[in-house]
């Protein structure tokens, strides 16, 4: 999970426990607040698996593609996969989160090996961030299954 592009500290300390759940790492970019931020939402009984990036994103990012590195992008754009239809990760992948408010710079978003959208049906534009990257994980995890419900 990269949430490179952090706005509010609280979601870091839900993502950071959501990659524990499903045995995934974090990848921050080391802004003077992202350590705080970590440490105050960290609940977990042992050292939390966590990668500093730097302060140039799209570097890092470009360096994992290199790696072989998958990169799926969360993000609403035409060309985006349905959360449903994405499949269990078999390869490292980075779940790469957009900033809440601005989405993936368009300099990251031509890393991106495919993008992923969660369908919504009521009236916002978006989920919180770390709402978002965990069914994110979940799916990727191989944890989430999918239910159908009537509408309302």
């Amino acid at each position: 999970m990269a949430p490179l592009w952090p706005l509010h500290g609280a979601n870091l300390g839900t993502l950071l426990r959501t990659c524990d759940a499903v045995g995934a790492c974090m990848a921050v970019p080391r802004l003077p607040w992202v350590p705080e931020a970590l440490a105050r939402g960290n609940t977990l009984r042992h050292p939390a698996c966590v990668h500093w990036t730097g302060r140039d994103a799209c570097r890092w990012l470009g360096e994992q593609r290199t790696a072989g590195t998958r990169i799926i992008g969360i993000e609403l754009a035409e060309d985006a996969t349905w959360l449903a239809d994405l499949p269990p990760a078999r390869q490292r992948t980075i779940a790469l989160l957009a900033h809440e408010q601005t989405g993936i710079p368009a300099e990251a978003l031509d890393l991106v090996d495919m993008a992923v959208e969660i369908p919504m049906i009521g009236t916002g534009a978006s989920l919180n961030v770390a709402v978002a990257g965990s069914l994110v994980l979940y799916r990727l995890a191989g944890f989430l299954l999918w239910l159908s419900f009537g509408t309302c």
